[in-house]
């Protein structure tokens, strides 16, 4: 499906721009959450070279000349092509989303510049770290290359435990099944679990929007059975 739709912005230069804007997008999400994730992590200050902000209000603001963009073109060619539009629209809301997220993550940093630390959750918090990053970087390479194969590799492979494990250490934490840590870093942790599994989600769903019809964007690819 998707390499119809990039075949479709192809030949048309609105839609062009659009498409190329939102991987642009993707890009500076990229380096919104690599950034913000390091200031919490790995960091005993919340001091990064980046100006978090400034590219989130760049990503919102792409947001809206994408769908500018998209509304211009449909309106001038009318509704044959309003599925390509209306995906493209959807993904770049999930963009958007991401780094709202991230953002949070680094908002979370300044209020915990030293390095945060999971104590008895680090082995499970780094597991899930790992793979949202994973997900992320996957995700945004199918989509920029149209490749529904890849596409299909990450729908499969996401975890759907990643989001129970993030569940699992928030709750852990609010019960008191988790002892070791102070009240600042479990408040933390509690906090960065929620923005990983949302910044997950996100991704998956831009994933999703590869291989489904609009209507399904989100959801699991449905397979047709064999007669």
């Amino acid at each position: 499906m998707w390499k119809e739709i990039i075949s479709v912005f192809k030949k048309d230069n609105l839609y062009q721009q659009a498409f190329d804007e939102a991987c642009e997008m993707l890009e500076t999400d990229g380096k919104m959450y690599a950034a913000s994730v390091e200031s919490l992590r790995k960091s005993d200050t919340a001091d990064i070279e980046l100006d978090i902000y400034g590219l989130d209000k760049e990503v919102n603001r792409s947001e809206r000349d994408v769908r500018k963009k998209v509304m211009k073109h449909l309106m001038l060619s009318g509704d044959t092509q309003l599925n390509s539009g209306l995906a493209l629209v959807s993904v770049v809301i999930d963009i958007e989303r991401i780094g709202d997220y991230t953002k949070n993550i680094y908002d979370l940093a300044r209020s915990h510049p030293k390095r945060l630390k999971a104590g008895s959750l680090e082995e499970k918090l780094c597991e899930v770290e790992t793979h949202i990053a994973q997900v992320f970087e996957r995700a945004a390479k199918a989509f920029k290359e149209g490749d529904e194969h890849l596409a299909r590799q990450v729908m499969e492979e996401y975890k759907e435990e990643i989001s129970t494990d993030c569940d699992d250490m928030a709750d852990d934490i609010i019960t008191g099944k988790v002892s070791d840590l102070e009240a600042p870093e479990a408040a933390a942790v509690v906090l960065y679990a929620r923005f990983l599994k949302r910044i997950g989600s996100h991704s998956r769903n831009i994933v999703t929007s590869i291989v489904n019809p609009f209507h399904r964007i989100g959801y699991n690819e449905k397979i047709k059975k064999e007669s």
